[in-house]
């Protein structure tokens, strides 16, 4: 399955998104997808990997430091966080490892 990752520094564009998932939402929930008038990016490897998150409103240094994400399914079980940070390409954040 294809997550719609973004070549040549391009961010996916609304199309590509459409039925992927945005970290924080309930899976059963209809509408747990991206959301017009919001920016995302995608996130690649690790446990959230093809999932993406919501950067709207994030200055450009907030989205340049990344993000430690709470999630069930990395090394250290629930409560633990997934550390994702800026990837080499536009509107990708890239797993870096899992902290306590």
């Amino acid at each position: 399955m294809s997550h719609g990752r973004a070549s040549g520094g391009q961010r996916p564009d609304r199309a590509t998104l459409d039925g992927m998932r945005v970290y924080g939402h309930d899976p059963t929930d209809p509408e747990q997808g991206p959301q017009d008038g919001r920016e995302y990016v995608e996130l690649l490897g690790g446990p959230l990997d093809g999932q993406l998150y919501d950067v709207t409103g994030m200055s450009p240094a907030e989205q340049q430091e990344g993000a430690l994400l709470i999630t069930e399914q990395g090394a250290y079980g629930p409560g633990g966080r997934a550390d994702y940070t800026l990837g080499d390409t536009a509107g990708q954040w890239e797993w870096r490892g899992d902290v306590p």
